[in-house]
């Protein structure tokens, strides 16, 4: 190497190494430490006491593990669709040239700008009884009479309608940018070819604009499983997981188990479990996304 070289790559490190230091003891380092939490046992007070795969053992055999890691795959069925066609409906409706095209996109994005405390806060008194606005609006229109009330709260199959309408409220807005960012991407000249060719609306959507999209469609994808399986804090505001543990997803159980009961050995096993699994699904997203390229 030259002096110009090796000026080069000392320059390189120098701006590298600050991140790279940071990174090392803010994200490699707990990731390393937490693979060993996860190996023993330890309630935070006294020493570690090392147990080998025991922590993992365990959870498969918890029924409340269990039982949490299928909430939480319902969860992610049930918001993972919605989350990935309703944004696409959204983006084309406000990519059309009409003058309230700005009205739309600002009016599908601004609840995500909110707070997960504030939106569980809003779905919390919306779904209340006696004062609730959606039992209000039942009550007008005599769906319901002035003497019943719909106990939202109260029900496993009411409490995960809640929860999912006010995720989707909540979150629609940012997978309906990438779709929109992908939409204006494609050439203006292409559509305008398949006009004059003949091609209807319906026929540009399927075989122009939808082929086009595949990829940022995979994204969306990947981005809402993930999401979906992380799902923590408006369920815990607002059902508490509850009625009776029917909806508490994987990442409250955890929460409950290390700050809770301190187990803090076995929270970090159950915690890998997580991470394994969305290692998994991002890359069948990958191997998904370059059959798409290699095509």
């Amino acid at each position: 190497m030259n002096k110009r070289q090796i000026r080069a790559t000392i320059t390189a490190w120098v701006f590298i190494l600050p991140f790279f230091i940071l990174f090392t003891i803010f994200t490699v380092y707990p990731i390393i430490q937490g693979v060993w939490v996860s190996l023993n046992k330890w309630n935070l007070m006294g020493k570690q006491n090392f147990v080998g795969l025991e922590n993992y053992k365990k959870l498969f055999t918890d029924d409340a593990f269990v039982g949490s890691l299928w909430h939480t795959i319902q969860f992610v069925l049930m918001c993972t669709p919605v989350l990935v066609i309703l944004p696409l409906i959204m983006a084309l409706f406000a990519n059309r040239p009409v003058k309230y095209k700005r009205f739309l996109r600002i009016s599908y994005y601004l609840p995500g700008v909110l707070s997960v405390s504030v939106i569980s806060f809003i779905a919390k008194y919306t779904f209340a009884p006696y004062r609730g606005l959606v039992n209000g609006i039942l009550r007008f229109f005599d769906v319901i009479n002035t003497k019943s009330e719909i106990l939202w709260f109260e029900s496993t199959g009411r409490s995960w309608a809640v929860v999912v309408i006010m995720t989707i409220w909540w979150t629609v807005g940012f997978p309906m940018l990438l779709y929109l960012s992908a939409l204006q991407d494609i050439p203006q000249e292409t559509l305008d070819a398949a006009e004059v060719d003949g091609a209807s609306g319906m026929q540009q959507l399927f075989q122009i604009k939808l082929p086009l999209l595949k990829p940022t469609i995979l994204l969306v994808l990947m981005l809402q499983i993930i999401a979906c399986f992380k799902v923590f804090g408006q369920i815990y505001m607002t059902t508490g997981g509850g009625p009776a543990n029917t909806t508490r997803p994987l990442v409250m159980y955890i929460y409950q188990q290390a700050f809770n009961k301190n187990k803090l050995g076995y929270s970090a096993a159950m915690s890998y479990i997580l991470f394994a699994i969305l290692v998994v699904c991002t890359l069948l997203q990958f191997k998904l996304q370059k059959g798409e390229d290699e095509n």
